[in-house]
């Protein structure tokens, strides 16, 4: 499906100019939302499979869209990680982070699934996944259990655009912030990741501003950046360009020679300076 779709805008011969445009502007969410890919809507995996104690939610958004979520709870612990998780596969391929979290940091983990990955309904889009972040917000925020703990935002990739856009929206909530390999925008990644449609770049309405949205975080909260100096798909700029323009007093930022898109956090340091910065700062 992905091939086709491509093909189908870059290619010239399957269509004319502006019926492409069209195409692009109409069926661009399913570039940018891979949920489809691998079979990823088919199967997710439980915590259970890594022993670890869990509750499964259903939570109802602001219109009306189901998504899942995992409540790994430590009760020994004052603080929980909230898993914002990179674009394609689904919650269940990150599990094995979640338990290392809740091994390693003795602490609380809330992972969710966006409308239209894994088993959440729905389909993807900028302002759906928002509602989604803000419906899970909702819920922690009320909940006798979480609304005690401290929060940590954790976002990899498109996770990291919803850590920034829940930073901006509730940062009385939310006590850090770790980002890893994230954008400015998409705008500015499509010339990177499809160079053939850098020219339509302007006919992207799926957005996601962190550039702008992260100059209006709380100045008091703390935010680590973390980049792959070798990532494919989000230049190392764009990391280097928001730790720039976050606001907070205590920030910092972590680069990784060898690390790419996908394999930072397998890259040697990686945990030990999230484990340093959380020491400091929480």
């Amino acid at each position: 499906m992905f091939i086709r779709l491509l093909r189908f805008f870059v290619g010239g011969t399957v269509a004319t100019g502006g019926a492409a445009l069209l195409a692009l502007y109409i069926y661009q969410n399913k570039l940018i939302y891979p949920s489809w890919a691998e079979g990823a809507r088919d199967f997710v995996d439980t915590p259970d499979k890594y022993g670890l104690p869990y509750t499964e939610h259903h939570i109802r958004t602001a219109d009306g869209v189901e998504i899942r979520a995992y409540d790994i709870r430590n009760e020994k612990s004052n603080v929980t990680w909230l898993i914002l998780c990179p674009n394609a596969g689904n919650i269940g391929y990150f599990l094995s982070a979640a338990e290392l979290i809740y091994r390693r940091f003795n602490a609380s983990v809330f992972i969710y699934s966006y409308r239209g990955y894994g088993f959440s309904e729905g389909v993807p889009s900028e302002s759906g996944l928002k509602l989604d972040a803000d419906a899970v917000m909702n819920f922690l925020q009320q909940d006798s259990f979480y609304k005690t703990r401290k929060l940590v935002l954790y976002g990899r990739s498109l996770g990291g655009a919803n850590a920034i856009y829940i930073a901006r929206k509730y940062s009385h909530v939310c006590d850090a912030v770790i980002l890893e390999n994230t954008f400015l925008s998409i705008p500015k990644v499509i010339p990177h990741v499809f160079p053939l449609l850098s020219s339509f770049s302007f006919l992207c309405h799926q957005n996601w501003n962190s550039e702008r949205d992260i100059k209006e975080t709380d100045s008091t909260l703390p935010w680590l950046f973390l980049s792959g100096q070798k990532d494919e798909i989000v230049p190392p700029s764009h990391m280097q360009q928001l730790y720039k323009d976050c606001p907070s007093e205590h920030k910092r930022i972590f680069l990784f020679p060898r690390g790419r898109h996908n394999d930072t956090i397998v890259q040697e340091g990686y945990w030990d300076q999230i484990h340093k910065f959380l020491a400091d700062y929480l």
